[in-house]
């Protein structure tokens, strides 16, 4: 079976009425269910089910390759079918689920002029869905939708949360970006947000990237190895997890400038969502990019001369001439004793 996305709701004007329903995406085609198709056609899901029985009769279609019932779309997914069926007229029997194929040959034996619109709207979608990996419905979003005052109250508590939590500067961005209204894990463009983001903000304040920092300014001739912190700083040993971490490169007035640019957008987040403005994946993407322009910030291009993997050998190799080095210079609290001890039996 291939792959289905839900498209949760997504608006469609028919010559009656708007209809605002769920639509799946899957084999490369759009799929609705009976009910929804009489919605759209102005007729019973009854009589939906009789023209689809005659169509297939004919020959017209094959009825394996066309339809499915929500029983089997969803077999991989409890809490859709759940829904699905709780949505349905049918006292909890599986609705009939048909694809783009099935849902235009029931339509042109109904309603044609219906059908050629329905067809047309259906392509843009799929079509938007095939370049960007996720869909947005502009109608529904002017009409208002689900972007009701308790969706903006709650995600208000929400980016507020994450303001405050103490997660890392580059996961609490990736974290605002997941409370995007269309959020997808599996888009190409969030991969890209979460591969990019921690290197944009690092550039944005050191003109390097997370790997050419670490690359850099790390230096085993320096007592601390280029390091400014690290996890036992001051006193501690530096570990091999320490060296890894671009962030502990960076000095003091660049933490605090890289500290007041991620707070500067947690700012902008907040603001946005006090503003009643709905964000989705596309418009964090691009308010990054225009925050740091704003801020006349250096704005990353490309990856970088160096990548991650890269740095990371090399800085491990630095690590084990520069641990040797470490071991026998360092002085643990027990080894401050002992020196106190003999210190005073020298008095």
């Amino acid at each position: 079976m291939p792959e289905f996305k839900l498209i949760e709701k997504l608006l469609y004007k028919s010559e009656q009425n708007d209809i605002e329903a769920e639509f799946i995406i899957g084999n490369e085609t759009l799929w609705s269910s009976q009910k929804v198709i009489a919605e759209i056609f102005g007729t019973t899901s009854a009589n939906i089910s009789m023209h689809f029985s005659n169509i297939i009769q004919e020959g017209e279609l094959d009825e394996k390759e066309v339809s499915i019932s929500s029983k089997d779309l969803f077999k991989d997914n409890p809490n859709f079918i759940k829904k699905s069926l709780k949505k349905s007229n049918n006292r909890g029997r599986p609705q009939k689920w048909y694809n783009l194929d099935a849902i235009i040959s029931i339509g042109y034996r109904i309603n044609s002029k219906e059908a050629t619109q329905f067809r047309r709207w259906a392509n843009k979608i799929l079509k938007e869905y095939m370049i960007k990996g996720f869909v947005i419905d502009k109608e529904l979003l002017k009409k208002g939708g689900r972007f009701t005052e308790d969706y903006f109250d709650e995600l208000l508590e929400t980016i507020r949360e994450i303001r405050a939590s103490e997660r890392r500067f580059n996961q609490k961005i990736t974290d605002i970006y997941a409370t995007s209204f269309d959020y997808n894990k599996d888009a190409d463009i969030t991969k890209e947000f979460f591969a990019t983001v921690q290197n944009k903000l690092i550039f944005a304040i050191s003109n390097h990237t997370a790997a050419e920092l670490i690359e850099t300014r790390s230096d085993i001739e320096n007592p601390h190895m280029g390091l400014t912190t690290w996890k036992k700083a001051p006193n501690g040993k530096i570990l091999q997890s320490d060296v890894v971490i671009s962030k502990n490169y960076l000095n003091q007035n660049e933490l605090s400038r890289l500290n007041s640019l991620v707070e500067g957008f947690l700012n902008l987040a907040e603001s946005r969502a006090e503003d009643r403005i709905p964000m989705g994946m596309k418009d964090w993407k691009e308010l990054l990019d225009d925050y740091l322009k704003l801020r006349r910030l250096p704005i990353l291009v490309g990856k970088g001369k160096i990548s991650a993997e890269e740095a990371r050998e090399h800085v491990l190799e630095k690590y084990e001439k520069f641990r040797v080095v470490q071991d026998e210079n360092f002085i643990s609290d027990f080894d401050q004793m002992i020196l106190d001890i003999k210190r005073l039996e020298g008095k």
